[in-house]
């Protein structure tokens, strides 16, 4: 099972190496086995993708805004076309099930590229400002060259989350993946510049924790967006806001989801299981402390477990398969370094807790778990898990449950579910979150903003505001007469 590309990098419309670089070694998560042997960019291939970009970008500006989606959405029809080749590759890249990827990776990627493509030529509209005799105009303009740096969760989803807006806006973009999921993101490379993209404008360069500060600090970079964790935004940020760039940070989270005891318990305990167990609890807005409320608790507990335990693991390529393993081993140990973090703090384990017998000692698999009898001290309360962890609480009433689901550093994502429409909106408007949902969970179209608050990031992705945040606004004054100054 092998997934060689080309070259380790693509850049200026083609692939490029360099074996100078530090040796990155993709492994399918699901087998251990080594797919693909890239490099990691030298100070040298940094250069020359930057150098691109910034050559590129000056008359890809000129065009206006309906040319620039014109290409996007060619490229959006290529990703739909070539989906099950992308999705096996994604599979390859994070070992999510294909049954998964085949719905939600690619084609998310390709409804990014498509919706900006379409919506660019309002998106980017001014204003006219009558001032009497005189008047003003705004218009917004490309930032530059940007940065994009992805994360391992949904890597071709984020490469497009980033691209496509930052394209339509008039920029260029450098960006590298995640070391441990390098693939999908040259293949989009090669697909924006067989839709029509001028060489330049979307290069991908990999690399490690050495790289991208080079790529940060580069003085021609102009904006940083980052989807990752907390510690990393915090460094990424602070490094270019010491050069005024700007950024769009896109972080972690320890979100809450509230069910009421008038909530339906099937559609609740759905929502918890997509909001803990979906690609193998590896997503950032996961609804990872399930706040029960106490007259419901045994009957959607007894049914939490009976689910669960339904759930099938196994290898990723088998389209029966609901879960596969988490990303690296790294990851694998993380993870269960918490469950036993949980047990030992007093948590009860309901279901779940080891790795399974039945699938590759090679692999990165982890049991979906729950714990119950969770209280706000405990770590696995406290911390991002990033694993099929789900933490449930108990709460007796409505003011209780929102003061401690606030109790967080986190903002990035909450939920609730209840019959009471009335409540469930008093509730998610006093959530200190990003992001909400009612009766459902982590639903997120490209035609909603996706972000978060504290210490989960700043600025938004998706919809009208992610072109805000690619472009910024240019004040035009006309004077209508005659200057006049009293000396």
């Amino acid at each position: 099972m092998k997934a060689q590309p080309k070259a380790s990098h693509f850049i200026d419309g083609d692939y490029v190496e360099d074996t100078a670089g530090t040796v990155i070694e993709c492994v399918y998560p699901a087998t251990g086995e080594v797919i693909a042997r890239l490099h990691a960019a030298t100070p040298a291939i940094v250069e020359k993708a930057v150098a691109s970009a910034k050559a590129a970008q000056t008359e890809w500006a000129k065009m206006s805004p309906t040319a620039r989606g014109r290409i996007l959405y060619k490229a959006s029809q290529i990703m739909r076309e070539r989906n099950r080749e992308l999705s096996e590759l994604e599979t390859l890249d994070t070992g999510k099930p294909i049954q998964e990827t085949i719905v939600a990776d690619p084609t998310s990627g390709a409804d990014s590229l498509e919706f900006f493509g379409g919506v660019a030529p309002a998106a980017l509209n001014g204003e006219q400002i009558p001032l009497g005799g005189d008047w003003a105009y705004t218009k917004r303009i490309p930032l530059g060259v940007v940065l994009g740096i992805g994360a391992w969760n949904y890597p071709q989803q984020i490469c497009c989350w980033k691209a496509a807006p930052a394209l339509v806006a008039g920029n260029a973009m450098v960006f590298k993946p995640s070391e441990n999921t390098p693939l999908g993101a040259l293949k989009i490379a090669e697909i924006l510049i067989e839709a029509g993209l001028p060489k330049g404008l979307f290069n991908v360069v990999q690399g490690d924790r050495d790289t991208g500060p080079l790529l940060v600090n580069h003085p021609d970079i102009a904006k940083v967006t980052l989807t990752g964790s907390v510690p990393t935004g915090r460094k990424v940020a602070g490094a270019a806001a010491g050069q005024m760039k700007h950024v769009t940070m896109e972080l972690g989270g320890k979100s809450p989801m509230i069910v009421f005891d008038d909530a339906d318990i099937e559609s609740a305990i759905s929502g918890a299981m997509l909001g803990n167990f979906y690609s193998s609890g590896q997503i950032c807005s996961n609804g990872t402390r399930v706040f029960i409320q106490k007259g419901i608790k045994d009957k959607f507990l007894a049914r939490l477990k009976e689910r669960t335990e339904a759930i099938i693991m196994g290898d990723p390529m088998d389209e029966a398969t609901h879960l596969g393993p988490l990303v690296n081993k790294a990851q694998q140990e993380k993870v269960l370094c918490y469950i036993e973090k949980g047990k030992a703090e007093g948590a009860t384990l309901l279901t779940g807790g080891g790795i399974p017998n039945h699938v590759s000692s090679e692999g990165c698999f982890v049991q979906p778990t729950v714990f119950a009898d969770v209280t706000d001290g405990m770590t696995i309360a406290r911390e991002e898990i990033f694993g099929p962890v789900m933490c449930v609480l108990d709460f007796d009433s409505e003011d209780e449950v929102i003061a401690r689901a606030n109790a967080t550093e986190f903002g990035l994502a909450g939920g609730v579910f209840t019959a009471d429409m009335t409540r469930a909106h008093r509730v998610v408007d006093q959530l200190e979150a990003g992001t909400v949902w009612i009766n459902t969970y982590n639903l997120c179209p490209v035609e909603i903003p996706f972000g978060g608050v504290k210490q989960s990031g700043f600025g938004r992705e998706n919809s009208l505001a992610a072109i805000h945040h690619f472009s910024e606004i240019k004040t035009v004054y006309v004077g209508m007469g005659p200057c006049e100054a009293p000396y």
